[in-house]
């Protein structure tokens, strides 16, 4: 196969600060387009567009204007970034600084040539923040933007597009933030009763509804149940298609013909034999866990809450087996409640006993559910499950999540060894193997060996230097006892 290099260069955004005052005006993103000095669409001239400013909005009620200078208050005096990890003047910078949306852009090659029988795109999503946080940014917040580049009959054509949420559609209109972000906006316990009280504000006062969604979709990218999805666990899914031009569509919210209530997670399972999607929704009020399966038709199955779990755990993640799911049940606690005792809603349980939680496929209750702890085995996103020993075993491969106390404030100190974990369902008994004590995480396998056993897996390393967190990609080849690179 001949190279290919794309010159398509990263576009600069330059973000937009929250509108306090009485007009807001911006670049219309739908209709401009963006010229690298090093990359030129071979349709169009080497000359930059204009992009010609958005017509400036109405003048803002008094509640907005009050409540407005009331998020500036929280911003500056009450929760101002105390640490670089959170300060966005760090956070937003190098591969993480926001940028444009792109129009369809056809990228030129300049060495060899693509092979005209390939045909496909590669899409990804991300955390893009439409505005400037000027108080505390957590790099699990901002608006999804999704990066395509489609490939067909020997060009490619990139294109980027945010997720048109609920949210991020609101905030455009509006020229400012409106809905508060968890992991920035509510990391201690005076900016979470605060902002809160203002966010109740704001729905009084018709700003915002929150049962239309109050979702990022920044997260991940899943293909099931005839669709293509947007997803982040904070809300339902968000449907989107690639247009032949290379463009992303919006199709909208999707809740499965009114069968999936308030969210699912980001990272649902699709089964390579039968094309099911297994998935779940955690939350602060029990059931606290419920189990579902998505069809190749997209009819969802009836749900299975878990209500033997009896904390709100941070159930990001989970594995699927030939036969089994596995739920992990974490140190990591979502509760609201717990602003009495601690900062933040979200927050380290030194108390509890992590666990893993094994239910079969198609389990019509709990009562199917067993549950193995495994002390100290923090999963927060999975890389592979298998049976073993004609089904009495299964090995579950994961990062486990070291000072896992710091994972809301301060991710520089987080550290994730990768682990193997075997669990006898007969005997119940459970063993622990290292496979690294690199910083690896965020794991992608071949999706034809998502639940069977695999050797390869694409892992990101963590390099933190001076609090800012670089990720670099490397494929990883397992051979179950050690780590070869």
């Amino acid at each position: 196969m001949n190279a290919f290099t794309s010159t398509l260069l990263p576009y600069p955004k330059t973000l937009r600060s929250p509108n306090r005052t009485s007009s807001f005006s911006s670049v219309n993103t739908k209709t401009s387009s963006y010229t690298s000095p090093k990359a030129t669409a071979k349709s169009s001239s080497t000359k930059q567009h204009n992009k010609p400013p958005r017509k400036p909005l109405l003048e803002p009620s008094f509640p907005e204007v009050i409540l407005n200078a009331c998020d500036d208050f929280i911003d500056t005096f009450i929760n101002p970034p105390h640490h670089p990890s959170v300060d966005p003047k760090y956070v937003l910078t190098a591969n993480f600084a926001p940028v444009d949306e792109l129009p369809p852009t056809e990228c030129e090659v300049v060495k060899g040539s693509l092979p005209p029988y390939l045909d496909g795109a590669y899409i990804r999503n991300g955390s893009n923040p439409q505005y400037l946080p000027r108080g505390p940014f957590h790099l699990f917040d901002g608006d999804g933007m999704l990066h395509s580049t489609r490939i067909s009959q020997g060009k490619a054509i990139f294109c980027s597009r945010y997720v048109k949420t609920y949210k991020y559609l609101l905030e455009k209109e509006a020229g400012f933030s409106i809905i508060p972000n968890l992991f920035s906006d509510f990391n201690s316990r005076i900016s979470s009763v605060t902002r809160g009280a203002v966010s109740i504000a704001r729905t009084k006062f018709g700003q915002f509804d929150p049962s239309n969604g109050i979702d990022l979709a920044n997260t991940s990218l899943a293909l099931f149940g005839g669709n293509l999805f947007a997803l982040c666990e904070s809300d339902l899914p968000y449907g989107i298609k690639l247009a032949p031009n290379g463009d992303i569509i919006p199709i909208g919210r999707h809740d499965f013909d009114g069968n999936l209530f308030m969210n699912m997670t980001a990272h649902p399972k699709i089964d390579p034999n039968t094309g099911e999607a297994f998935a779940f929704r955690y939350g602060p009020i029990s059931p606290f866990l419920t189990y579902f399966r998505i069809d190749p038709n997209g009819t969802k199955s009836r749900d299975v809450p878990i209500f033997s779990m009896t904390h709100p755990s941070f159930v990001h993640d989970f594995a699927i087996t030939k036969n089994y799911a596995i739920f992990p049940d974490i140190q990591i606690e979502m509760n609201p409640c717990a602003l009495l005792t601690r900062d933040s809603p979200v927050g380290y349980n030194s108390k509890k006993v992590a666990r893993l939680r094994v239910i079969p496929h198609y389990a019509r209750d709990e009562s199917e559910m067993k549950w193995f702890e495994v002390p100290g085995f923090n999963m927060i996103n999975a890389i592979n499950a298998w049976e073993e020993d004609d089904g009495d075993t299964i090995v579950v491969i994961a990062p486990n999540t070291i000072s896992v106390e710091h994972f809301v404030e301060r991710l520089d100190l987080i550290h994730a060894s990768i682990e193997k974990v075997k669990i006898d369902l007969k005997t119940r008994m459970v063993r622990r193997y290292p496979v690294s004590t690199r910083n690896l995480d965020l794991a992608s396998i071949n999706p034809a060996y998502v639940g069977k056993k695999n050797k390869y897996v694409q892992l990101i390393i963590y390099d933190l230097y001076f609090f800012r967190t670089t990720f670099k990609r490397m494929n990883i080849l397992f051979n179950y006892s050690s780590l070869v690179i």
